[in-house]
């Protein structure tokens, strides 16, 4: 799904203006150990499945609308890995947005990894000793998601 309607509204009010936005991001991982990453259509680096929490929606249940919307790929929540703060990012048509991005390791259930949407140009599973470049804290998210027991990480 593109922009959600609710940050249109915003920005058709403040233009550019850096927002802070509720994010939530999902490491999934099959039963072969694999993480599902996507190709942004925008930049075409990958990433992990992440998203826009609309207002009023539990970030869980966000992650899991997510991954289905970008990926095709049915998933369960396993737990929270961590809470950070990310950006402040500038996107290629010039918005600025600051995330408190909630970080969750999912199970995946069922489905064909696809493209969904036109957000990604590319949906693959990697082995976690292949996976391409990926940003530092992506890279971090999917090395922590490994072995975490659901006591989140976050910045104290």
């Amino acid at each position: 799904m593109p922009t959600p309607d609710f940050v249109l509204d915003l920005r058709s009010r403040i233009g550019h203006d850096p927002l802070w936005l509720p994010g939530a991001a999902a490491v999934v991982y099959d039963d072969d150990g694999r993480v599902l990453l996507g190709r942004r259509a925008d930049t075409g680096q990958w990433t992990l499945i992440t998203g826009i929490i609309d207002p009023g929606e539990h970030p869980a249940q966000a992650i899991v609308r997510e991954v289905h919307e970008e990926t095709g790929v049915s998933v369960e929540v396993e737990h929270l890995v961590s809470i950070d703060v990310v950006g402040p990012m500038t996107f290629p048509n010039g918005d600025v947005c600051r995330f408190l991005s909630m970080v969750f390791r999912c199970r995946y259930l069922s489905g064909e990894a696809r493209v969904n949407d036109d957000e990604s140009m590319e949906v693959r599973w990697f082995s976690p000793e292949d996976l391409p470049e990926l940003n530092p804290l992506h890279r971090k998210h999917a090395e922590t998601a490994r072995y975490s027991t659901g006591v989140p990480d976050f910045v104290r």
